[in-house]
């Protein structure tokens, strides 16, 4: 007679027809995933935020700051691979996350410190830390069910829900507090996140008996002994050989999706139309898009697990590389979105697309993510050796940091090198290009005020509109506004910018556009005897027109790659699903 789930041990229980240790891994993963898509919404506004500003940020150029973004998403998935070794070989998954979570508590309160040193030590730790907590606790899903267990999937799916409601309400409270309070605040908070996150998992240590324990450990199983010990089989083999091309799909399919923490969390930054004319929030800032992909899993990921088992009892294709060849065509086609807002932004001089075109990319990206990414996660540990299994998931991740890396190098290409040169005129003559704002300037520690002044006279940063065209030889500026010639007032390496304005044939009559950005350069703003002397300050800017056209082309090319090898992948997709040896035929019934 079976016993009553009130009346089995701990680590044995049900809760919603899951294993109950299923939520504990769900609540550990959803306050860590807050801690990084928290910290991760800011990374890199704050990289490219003014170094002068009243809440400083690194004063990066756009291209650097997607640089850094690019490398630091690559290694934090790319440590999986020694996180995962550690597992299996060392410390057990349990303990390896346990590892993993106490470096990561660290590693965002280092982050919370506004110094120098602080910031790239607290990355450090976070990549060392998601390295040994993310592929082993993923690995921990797996292996609370039993092989054929049909739950599996809808357990990932679970799993992933849990995922991105730590995203979702991190990316809009942590955007925002980063807005109102400064970046360190918003560090800070993401840091709480992870630390609760972390008593979670140290709570429900009675939940997850005999789950990712350490293989000389006394509760594993005489199977998982015996397959530490022999050698492959030729199914395995045949298997982990579709595993690695799996990764394949990982590493482009990321490639694409990774645009969203980088190139379109600038783009909705600089030119999509945020403005929304509340009493106490006039604009929603950029960061806060980044709840949308969050959102929309919370809202559809349920429908989409459902569809699939609905599609599959209707004896049609659902296999896992069939869904995720579905999802990497779906996410591609959200580019067209983007190709939308590109167009209309540029439609107009200094123009910006409307909220609407970011919303529906969004909401594509995450149609795709949910038909590929938990599938990928359930189909490791279907067809991963038991003796690899970490090792596996880390190897995935590890696609998942080099569709990261990827996803830099495309966000890099698609920011043009800025012109760069020296502010030669003086304070009085650049004042009549400017008008008077409300500026928060620091008095004191942690005091601030509101000053209703120029930004010059505050040593702040400021732009001004131009157009810019070629007069025979010569290079011509105009302030957009007054149509006053700014020539003179700047020096700047023009052979490139001649150049440019040559080939395209750009004149008086067709002048193209640029923001030049002033900046003052960051020793000097610190002599305050010196402030709003007008001078050391530098000058930035790129021709808006080049930049959109670039923008165009890369959100183009995106939706053309993806499509393109989703449509590849199905072509071959009997061949594939040979090689997996009838690993997910024997789906349906419950262990």
């Amino acid at each position: 007679m079976a016993t009553t789930s009130t009346s089995k041990p701990a680590h044995q229980r049900e809760l919603f027809g899951h294993p109950a240790g299923l939520y504990i891994l769900f609540f550990t993963e959803m306050w860590e995933r807050f801690s990084y898509y928290g910290m991760r919404g800011i990374l890199v506004l704050y990289i490219a935020a003014s170094a002068t500003a009243v809440d400083p940020g690194l004063g990066w150029s756009n291209k650097d700051a997607i640089w850094l973004y690019g490398w630091y998403t690559m290694l934090v998935y790319v440590a999986s691979i020694p996180g995962g070794w550690v597992a299996d070989k060392l410390l057990g998954q349990k303990k390896t996350v346990m590892l993993g979570g106490l470096l990561l508590c660290v590693g965002h309160g280092v982050l919370a410190v506004p110094q120098g040193w602080a910031f790239f030590t607290g990355l450090i730790l976070i990549i060392l830390g998601v390295g040994g907590l993310k592929p082993n606790i993923s690995t921990m899903v797996g292996g609370l069910y039993g092989e054929g267990d049909i739950r599996r999937d809808s357990g990932f799916t679970i799993f992933y829900i849990g995922i991105n409601i730590g995203a979702f309400l991190a990316s809009i409270s942590v955007g925002l507090v980063a807005y109102y309070y400064g970046w360190h605040y918003g560090f800070g908070l993401a840091g709480i996140g992870m630390l609760i996150g972390q008593v979670v998992y140290i709570w429900g240590q009675k939940f997850l008996k005999g789950v990712g324990e350490f293989s000389g450990g006394t509760q594993v199983s005489e199977e998982e002994r015996a397959a530490a010990k022999r050698p492959l089989t030729k199914i395995e083999k045949d298997r982990v050989v579709v595993l690695l091309i799996s990764f394949l799909v990982v590493v482009v399919f990321w490639g694409a999706f990774e645009q969203a923490g980088g190139l379109m969390n600038l783009y909705t930054d600089a030119k999509v139309n945020r403005y929304i004319g509340l009493s106490w929030l006039e604009e929603i800032p950029a960061a806060v898009f980044q709840s949308l992909n969050a959102g929309y899993i919370i809202i559809f990921g349920t429908v989409i697990g459902g569809f699939w088992i609905w599609w599959k009892k209707k004896g049609r294709e659902s296999s896992s590389l069939f869904k995720m060849a579905i999802g990497t065509i779906i996410m591609g086609l959200g580019y067209v979105f983007m190709m939308f807002a590109s167009n209309e932004a540029s439609a107009e001089t200094f123009g910006k697309a409307a909220m609407i075109w970011i919303f529906m990319a969004y909401l594509f990206h995450t149609l795709g993510e949910l038909c590929l990414s938990p599938v990928a996660l359930s189909f490791i540990t279907k067809l991963a050796p038991l003796k690899y299994a970490s090792i596996m998931m880390g190897v995935y991740f590890a696609a998942t940091g080099f569709g990261n890396r990827l996803a830099g190098k495309i966000g890099e290409s698609a920011q043009l090198e800025p012109y760069k040169g020296e502010v030669m005129a003086s304070k009085e003559q650049i004042i009549p290009l400017l008008s008077k704002d409300s500026i928060e300037v620091k008095k004191g520690k942690n005091k601030i005020e509101t000053i209703y002044d120029y930004p010059i006279n505050l040593d702040k940063n400021f732009d001004v509109k131009t157009e810019v065209y070629l007069e025979g030889e010569n290079v011509v500026f105009k302030d957009y506004e007054s149509g006053q010639q700014l020539n003179g007032m700047f020096s700047f390496p023009e052979d490139k910018l001649k150049a440019s304005l040559k080939e395209q044939g750009v004149g008086e009559a067709n002048p193209y556009h640029a923001i030049l950005t002033f900046e003052k350069d960051g020793d000097a703003a610190k002599i305050v005897e010196n402030m709003g002397d007008g001078k050391n300050y530098g000058l930035t800017f790129v021709l808006e027109e080049e930049q959109s056209e670039q923008e165009h082309s890369t959100f183009m090319w995106l939706t053309i790659f993806t499509v393109s090898f989703g449509i590849l992948l199905l072509l071959f997709l009997k061949k594939l699903k040979k090689l997996t040896h009838g690993a997910e035929d024997a789906e349906g019934k419950v262990k």
